[in-house]
């Protein structure tokens, strides 16, 4: 194979293996690399999504401003540095976008991109995903005849090791290198336990595992004897003694290969955490939420609803900006408490003055959401069949309203009644937006007739190998 094909098909299938894993990690996701494969070679792009769209004159800044001064940096940076290490460079700060940039020897500079979805536990472990790719594409595209497929698959399943590479990189930074735990172990056994039922049910609780010098410090509620201690990988077993911890203060504590015991104190710093929630959980280090499980594997997803449609549509309306945002809080909570619950619920925001009258149970006075003692009868209204009305004062004005229309021709039978009813009602109606959350968790913003959330710049990759271009033919066509 000619080298400049080969090296073109590295750049191609690592690209493909970062945008395959991170669409499953998290949603659908693009992708862009800006390169200089060697110290006089031209800067190159490759952006087959448009996700750099809107990002033209910050890049044209960072690399034309003074083009020898940016290259006589990364010359000394990587000065002297042996084959294969990695040079972390500063981050571009693009708006939205998750970036990791390095620097090499064998491969002069690299930037990777993909976009920052909302509703993200953590930056991190996408982070790791992408110098990751950096680190792959240094080697096969230095290497011939090496086999390039295996960095594309190595990188579509990486969510796992991703998580791990950020524990490991925390721990060490705070807690130094002589770790006894094997990060990765635990969270395949943490994935094993999140699948185990115990007599029907889904596992309850929360373990955490932490270094057998930090054991000595806990204070337990009661310790099981050493021999008899059940190892982690004990699956069956773990998910029975789960039971002991579920609904309370109390946590199971393991040393990485076996339970110790059970305590209510607070886990201790930078030990790993697995919170059970039933059908899904989530993993912390040090308070903060690395990524969440279900369906047996990680993701990066906080499975809370954010929105950012929806927010985006109130404060362009002529609402205040304090009013539009607290209407905005008031609706997050409505929506997560029925997405806690896993049921259905619709929300008409009316933004007509008087507001419309909706058949259905008047409220007479409308019930301020501003109370505190409001918020739990809203959420138990949700419940209730049919829509809760709901004006920019935050209050309810009604529930069980029903929702008609005339048929438009964008229905989606596949929706269902509660979906397709809110299209028909939004597009004969002016001046209302309905926030329509099915019971797997999906939210809808529709607003008149059309669904807004379901717009996306994501689009597949094309079938044929991209074509990397060079920077300033790139800067030329992008929209600045």
């Amino acid at each position: 194979m000619d080298k400049a094909v080969h090296q073109k098909l590295c750049v191609a299938n690592i690209m493909n293996g970062v945008v395959e894993g991170l669409s499953k990690f998290s949603h659908p996701s693009r992708v862009a690399l800006i390169f200089a494969a060697g110290p006089d070679d031209p800067v190159m792009v490759l952006d087959p999504q448009d996700l750099l769209q809107g990002h033209g004159v910050k890049i044209r800044t960072m690399f034309y401003s003074d083009d020898t001064q940016w290259r006589d940096q990364v010359l000394a940076r990587i000065e002297n540095q042996p084959r294969g290490c990695l040079i972390q460079e500063n981050d571009l700060a693009l708006s939205g976008l998750i970036s990791y940039g390095s620097s090499s020897s064998d491969f002069f500079y690299q930037a990777w991109f993909t976009e920052h979805h909302p509703d993200l536990c953590s930056v991190h472990p996408t982070e790791r995903w992408l110098e990751q790719a950096a680190t792959l594409l240094i080697h096969d595209y230095n290497t011939d005849y090496v086999p390039i497929n295996s960095s594309e698959y190595v990188l579509k399943n990486y969510a796992l090791q991703a998580i791990a590479d950020h524990i490991v990189d925390e721990r060490n930074r705070h807690l130094g290198y002589d770790s006894k735990i094997r990060v990765t172990s635990i969270l395949n056994n943490i994935l094993d336990i999140s699948k185990t039922k115990e007599e029907g049910t889904w596992p309850r609780g929360v373990l955490f595992f932490c270094d057998p010098r930090q054991i000595a410090k806990i204070e337990f509620i009661t310790r099981i004897q050493e021999h008899e201690r059940p190892r982690v990988s004990n699956v069956k077993h773990i998910r029975k003694l789960l039971v002991a911890v579920e609904n309370s203060d109390r946590k199971l504590v393991s040393d990485g290969l076996a339970i110790i015991g059970i305590t209510a104190e607070p886990v201790p710093e930078y030990a790993i955490a697995a919170h059970f929630n039933g059908d899904y959980g989530f993993l912390f280090i040090e308070d903060a939420k690395t990524a969440s499980f279900f369906d047996g594997s990680f993701h990066s997803t906080t499975r809370e609803a954010r929105m950012p449609e929806l927010e985006e549509l109130l404060l362009d309306t002529d609402l205040d900006t304090v009013t539009a945002t607290i209407l905005f809080q008031v609706i997050s909570h409505l929506v997560h408490s029925a997405g806690r619950a896993r049921h259905g619920c619709t929300l008409v925001i009316d933004l007509n003055d008087p507001p419309m009258r909706l058949s259905g149970h008047v409220l007479d006075p409308p019930l301020s959401l501003m109370e505190p003692q409001n918020i739990n009868l809203a959420c138990s209204l949700l419940k209730i069949d049919g829509a809760v009305h709901l004006t920019p004062d935050s209050s309810i004005h009604g529930f069980g309203c029903l929702l008609d229309g005339r048929t438009i021709k964008w229905e989606n039978m596949a929706r269902g009644a509660r979906y397709n009813s809110a299209l028909r009602f939004s597009a004969a109606n002016s001046r209302i937006i309905v926030v329509v959350v099915s019971a797997d968790r999906p939210v809808s913003i529709i607003f008149n007739g059309i669904e807004i959330s379901a717009f996306s710049n994501w689009r597949p990759m094309s079938q044929h190998t991209p074509e990397p271009l060079a920077l300033d033919k790139y800067l030329d066509g992008v929209q600045l």
